[in-house]
């Protein structure tokens, strides 16, 4: 039997090759946007847990959440610094990193921390306080020599830093053919950048991180496996690790 002309269509459509998308993302712009609505829906001591779930994430899964049917994924570039002083804080943050290397199409790209300087207003004395550095730089440059390589039709960017805009500007001008798209963490956005890219900006809500969870456990080849901390459980409980929440 013949095939019909909306028949033929679709299958031409579908033989055609599909853009290549690499997402970017600020990683701790995508963190401290979970964790403001974790704050927002608990308490400031005590945020809902329920939204710390959301700090587990399949970058890949939410990165192809956002695409549509004509696009591709072909890379995922997790921008990030290692933290330091908090124990916790640190083995949370690598069980999280080696979760993601298990991805071969997940790139890690580090910052770093440096302390930064601050003056008491009381009492004058200095204070210093680890600063995320080189974020920004290291994604500007991995946006623009990825166009200029030709390795992406679209970047989508994760992130709501306005600092940005200046390399988005440049894409622009360098490569007019190359599709931009800001997607806004939750409680992050940048009017300037949502102007620069020219296209309605996605918005990363519950609806796209519920979808995007890893499992509690990730087998690894000839390595131990990873497993999920407790603390991104999702389960009720004070997420506070300096003393239990009251009710």
């Amino acid at each position: 039997m013949s095939l019909s002309f909306r028949e033929k269509l679709s299958s031409a459509i579908a033989e055609l090759p599909k853009y290549r998308v690499i997402t970017y993302i600020d990683g701790f712009n995508l963190y401290f946007g979970i964790r403001q609505e974790a704050k927002k829906r608990g308490k400031m001591d005590c945020p809902d847990p329920s939204w710390y779930r959301y700090m587990w994430l399949d970058l890949e899964k939410m990165s192809t959440l956002m695409l549509t049917n004509r696009q591709e994924l072909v890379a995922v570039k997790y921008f990030t610094a290692s933290i330091t002083g908090s124990k916790p804080k640190q083995e949370r943050q690598n069980a999280f990193l080696d979760a993601l290397r298990v991805n071969p199409k997940i790139e890690i790209i580090f910052g770093r921390f440096e302390p930064n300087r601050n003056e008491c207003d009381h009492c004058g004395h200095p204070a210093y306080h680890p600063q995320e550095k080189k974020t920004d730089v290291n994604i500007a440059t991995a946006m623009i020599c990825d166009a200029l390589e030709d390795r992406y039709d679209t970047a989508i960017i994760v992130t709501g830093d306005s600092d940005l805009t200046p390399a988005l500007g440049a894409v622009k001008r360098l490569r007019p053919d190359k599709r931009l798209i800001a997607a806004f963490p939750p409680n992050r956005y940048s009017k300037e950048m949502e102007d620069v890219t020219l296209v309605p900006p996605i918005r990363i809500w519950e609806t796209i991180l519920r979808k995007s969870r890893l499992p509690e456990i990730i087998k690894r080849s000839g390595l131990p496996d990873v497993v999920r901390p407790h603390k991104y459980s999702g389960q009720p409980g004070c997420t506070s690790e300096a003393k239990p929440c009251g009710p």
